[in-house]
């Protein structure tokens, strides 16, 4: 297993007080050290998740912020953001490591799924809520990830009914699970495992999702 360097968040700490091209410059060499360990870290937790599911790419996203739109025109982000993922079209979902000082976090889920495939989402839900209830609180999910969560519209969504039994579920925009990580944790040597275990543990919610977003309302395939 492959520990983070225990400098990373030094260098984070040091690039959000010093957000500019200068000091980026002269430090360029540590970040682009920073940035190999992270990629050699998110490669061998692509290997472990390949033993038993498809992820095929990795994306390191750049250190380098789009300003055009944004007030904040700081050049750098202070974090690092890796995403995994999984095999399309017949797997869906995908996995996300956030790496920054006191805001390390993971996720996994769908965040901003389209309109067509949150339709069909709810729809299943509303004819069979019962069985992504029973995934999602299972104990070894509950254990690590905590609760589902998600925006949601505030009562319910066009043409499904407030009183549903699951409209807990129905009316939330996003399907996502989140777990925070202190600086402690991060720069442990355990850290890639728990990283993995979190992953693995949370596949068969993946996997009902992509079930559902393949085959139309009566279960039948789609692609």
């Amino acid at each position: 297993m492959n520990k983070l360097n225990s400098q990373i968040f030094l260098f984070l700490n040091e690039l959000n007080a010093n957000n500019n091209r200068d000091w980026f410059n002269k430090n360029k060499q540590v970040f682009q050290a920073h940035q190999n360990d992270i990629k050699e870290f998110s490669y061998q937790v692509q290997e472990h998740l390949n033993k038993e599911d498809d992820i095929d790419k990795i994306k390191v996203f750049r250190i380098y912020r789009d300003v055009r739109f944004s007030l904040d025109k700081t050049p750098y982000k202070t974090h690092f953001g890796i995403s995994f993922h999984r095999k399309k079209p017949y797997l869906r979902g995908g996995y996300y490591i956030h790496i920054q000082p006191e805001k390390t976090f993971i996720a996994t889920g769908f965040w901003n799924p389209n309109k067509e495939d949150l339709l069909r989402i709810r729809k299943e839900i509303e004819a069979d809520g019962e069985e992504l209830k029973t995934i999602i609180n299972v104990k070894s999910i509950k254990s690590l990830w905590g609760s589902i969560q998600g925006d949601e519209v505030k009562t319910s969504p066009k043409g499904f009914s407030k009183d549903h039994s699951h409209i807990d579920l129905i009316k939330k925009k996003q399907y996502v699970f989140i777990k925070n990580f202190d600086d402690k944790e991060v720069l442990n040597k355990d850290f890639q495992k728990k990283v993995i275990e979190h992953f693995k543990t949370i596949r068969p919610f993946l996997n009902y999702m992509s079930s559902v977003l393949t085959t139309n309302i009566d279960g039948e395939p789609i692609i």
